[in-house]
């Protein structure tokens, strides 16, 4: 019988509103844009360590926020997944069809990824393991990449070791001292070793990383290579 696939709350909110709201926020004002601009050069840098590969899962594909960076690469066939339909259905809309026609989408968990084993080159995944807050998810989540991907894996998480982890620590304290029942949100910090530690439990190795802004900015990119 098929697995069950483990089922995140936050998931459940990308229905259409909050789809188009995603693509939206990306473009809000000069900040996001030039954090959208250094998200795609990391993006360049980190598929050009993992060997320009042929075939690209992009899980979860979002509103397609990649999508031409990984087309820039001529002969790459892009596959895009992600959990919610609507995301997929605001991805095709928002994109050129020059975009489009070279990417196929699927709706799926990442947990569970409706693809054989061994079966795309690279698994693409920005902005997600941040949400997985529990070590058994997140190994979960790396076991099910590392039984799809033949050779690699680009993914992004928030580390600590930085000024802005140290900082977020400091204001959930205080949130925390000022109501004993404030709650974190759904993102969260991990720590440098502890995730690293999981990659190498998953059956990879870290190939390098690459942070989106060194000693400040809690973003990082890592490129990892399978045993």
């Amino acid at each position: 019988m098929p697995k069950t696939p483990i089922q995140l709350a936050f998931s459940e909110k990308y229905d259409q509103a909050h789809a188009q709201q995603y693509l939206e926020k990306h473009q809000d004002g000069l900040a996001r844009q030039l954090s959208h601009y250094r998200d795609q050069q990391l993006a360049r840098r980190a598929l050009s360590l993992a060997g320009e590969p042929d075939l690209v899962l992009d899980l979860p594909c979002g509103a397609g926020r990649f999508w031409p960076t990984l087309a820039e690469q001529p002969n790459r066939i892009i596959l895009a997944a992600d959990n919610s339909a609507d995301m997929l259905s605001t991805a095709l809309a928002s994109q050129p069809e020059s975009i489009t026609e070279r990417v196929r989408t699927f709706q799926t968990s990442a947990f569970a990824i409706d693809l054989p084993d061994n079966s795309v080159d690279n698994i693409f995944c920005m902005r997600l393991l941040h949400h997985i807050e529990q070590p058994e998810h997140r190994l979960a989540l790396l076991k099910e990449f590392h039984r799809t991907t033949r050779d690699s894996v680009i993914i992004s998480l928030w580390v600590d070791g930085n000024y802005k982890a140290w900082r977020r620590k400091v204001l959930e304290k205080q949130r925390l001292q000022e109501d004993p029942c404030y709650k974190s949100s759904n993102r969260f910090v991990i720590s440098q070793k502890t995730v690293e530690q999981e990659f190498i439990q998953a059956g990879f190795s870290i190939q390098n990383h690459l942070d989106f802004l060194p000693g400040y900015s809690m973003w990082r990119v890592y490129v990892l290579r399978k045993k």
